[in-house]
């Protein structure tokens, strides 16, 4: 490039997440449950007794955040990706006094927490909204595209919410589980309650009250 010979690399780091040759987010989401797992050796090494007030707060802010951090860009559809970084969290909470010989979802019930693979989707949903709803600077211009905006005729506009997102076209695997594919259809299904809160946070409520119950 302008004469600079470039050098080969099988990953490189772009704000925080590790990209590949092939796209898929295994090597992330394996230096993310080994930073996290890292750090929650620490708190249990020098935290003897974890009351549930406590490890949640210390988990939230110090662990949690290593296992989703960016999570739209790198979001694993692979079972042996998932597990990996819920097997994490599931460590953590059998580390909570009083909890050990509940299952990983009554824990997470029990200490007001929500699986990760929940949380991702609730970050894709989020993401989705301040794209289509908060034009965020013209930032994802291009990446999602409504029924409104293509106005591809009145019979499909009264058919649909003019906020629905138009399904895109892949052929790949990792084209298919890509943003700007995998949330065109939980992205639809949301009442229109929830896709029309006046904030981010007003959405998350109404997001979260929806989903209700899902793990």
């Amino acid at each position: 490039m302008e004469g600079q010979q470039l050098e080969k690399t099988l990953e490189e780091k772009d704000i925080g997440v590790y990209m590949t040759r092939d796209l898929k987010p295994s090597t992330h989401c394996g230096r993310a449950a080994n930073m996290a797992t890292s750090v929650l050796r620490q708190i249990q090494k020098n935290f003897h007794y974890r009351d549930r007030h406590t490890f949640v707060k210390l988990y939230v802010q110090y662990v949690r955040p290593h296992l989703e951090f960016a999570s739209p860009a790198w979001s694993p559809w692979q079972e042996g990706d998932k597990s990996l970084l819920e097997k994490v969290q599931e460590k953590a909470l059998r580390m909570v006094s009083g909890v050990k010989s509940s299952s990983y979802e009554e824990r997470c019930v029990i200490l007001g927490l929500e699986t990760l693979e929940k949380r991702r989707r609730i970050q894709d949903m989020v993401e989705t909204y301040r794209i289509l709803c908060q034009a965020n600077d013209g930032y994802a211009t291009g990446m999602l595209e409504t029924v409104g905006e293509r106005g591809t005729g009145a019979r499909t506009r009264q058919a649909a919410d003019p906020l629905n997102l138009l399904h895109r076209y892949a052929r790949t695997e990792v084209r298919r589980y890509c943003f700007s594919v995998r949330v065109v259809e939980p992205w639809n299904k949301l009442s229109s309650n929830t896709r029309g809160a006046n904030s981010v946070q007003q959405f998350k409520k109404r997001l979260r009250d929806e989903w209700k119950g899902e793990q």
